[in-house]
């Protein structure tokens, strides 16, 4: 529009930031407002969004299975059950044992915060150069750390028991993924119908570099996580550690967030430790180190690679964007779509280019 115009080509792009930044605000704090709208069409989306990021993930290997020779009903049927049969019984040997363990630290959490306010109490005496406001609110932090710690063990004690999801999950899912990998083709066409026949080449186009960037780093990040959270598990039962399945699938969730998600995912681990021996402390702290280091160096750059090309700044933006939103999803979910946002626009400063 602008492309001969330099000043107002750049005063566009500074009024679009501004107006993007406002509009981001806005969100943020009206968030309050449509909270329980968007609670409502989460909990009726999700299902639908677990079997496409399921489907997604698996039609790939089904295509190559099909360039094979396999035919492709077998190849789904194949691959279908081998996902869910793999999943299920990996559900049927943790999920009990995932619940007792939350249950159990949620009793044994008055027990561990009282520790730590002893732990606190006695330092007391070497931090009384220190205002007394400054102990009154180093009190508050652990009050409030309890309540939320309690909170959050109670909500995950109730999402894990709730029947009915678990009923949609055990029976909704696995349907909608056998649909979606059945008539994958069908569903494409279907979506063209309602895409204007000039820009079928550019949504082509388009969806081909989303999934080039983002398939290869949702799998990458996918096979990083399993082999964290089964290593930290391996560590955490070799040293004897309490709670050591619950805190091992924590790490391996969390290190799907950059940067932040390995200390988020340590910091559980670590606090559970310390009531337990300082030395301990060590040895884990050094373990989780070992791991990262692994993934860092190792696996990370080969498994997951350059797929998304965004510079740190703006990860580590959008990272604290969605834990202002919801809180880890949020942060989990962030660099993903911020990925699909940075070929869109690519994608559109390029068309606009050219035209």
């Amino acid at each position: 529009m602008f492309r001969d115009n330099k000043p107002l080509n750049f005063l566009f792009w500074i009024i679009t930031g501004i107006f993007s930044f406002l509009f981001i605000y806005l969100l943020v704090k009206l968030f309050p407002v449509y909270d329980a709208v968007f609670s409502f069409l989460w909990h009726l989306l999700l299902p639908f969004l677990i079997a496409v990021l399921i489907a997604y993930l698996l039609y790939p290997i089904i295509q190559k299975m099909h360039k094979h020779g396999l035919p492709k009903s077998l190849a789904i049927l194949l691959i279908y059950m081998l996902f869910f049969g793999g999943a299920g019984y990996l559900i049927y040997r943790i999920y009990p044992a995932v619940i007792e363990q939350t249950s159990d630290l949620q009793e044994q959490l008055p027990q561990m915060i009282e520790m730590y306010r002893n732990i606190i109490y006695s330092l007391y005496e070497y931090t009384s150069f220190l205002p007394e406001t400054v102990h009154d609110r180093m009190d508050g932090l652990i009050s409030e750390a309890e309540t939320y710690i309690e909170d959050l063990l109670t909500d995950l004690v109730r999402s894990f028991t709730k029947i009915f999801d678990m009923i949609i999950v055990i029976t909704v899912i696995p349907v909608l993924v056998f649909y979606i990998l059945k008539d994958f083709e069908t569903i494409k066409k279907y979506v063209k119908k309602w895409i204007p026949w000039k820009y079928h080449e550019r949504t082509r186009i388009l969806c081909q570099s989303i999934d080039e960037g983002l398939g290869s780093y949702i799998r990458g990040q996918l096979i990083v996580c399993l082999f964290v959270g089964v290593t930290a598990f391996a560590l955490f039962k070799f040293l004897d550690i309490p709670y050591a399945l619950l805190l091992a699938i924590i790490m391996g969730l969390t290190n799907i967030i950059p940067y932040f998600g390995p200390i988020i995912g340590a910091i559980p681990a670590v606090a559970i430790t310390a009531t337990i021996s300082g030395k301990l402390v060590l040895f884990v702290l050094a373990g989780i180190f070992a791991i990262q280091v692994i993934d860092g160096n190792l696996l990370s750059p080969y498994i997951v690679g350059k797929s998304i090309n965004i510079h740190p700044i703006a990860i580590i933006f959008a990272l604290l964007l969605g834990g202002q939103l919801s809180g880890v999803i949020g942060m989990i979910l962030a660099v993903p779509v911020l990925a699909v946002l940075n070929v869109v626009i690519s994608h559109t400063i390029s068309v606009r280019k050219n035209n």
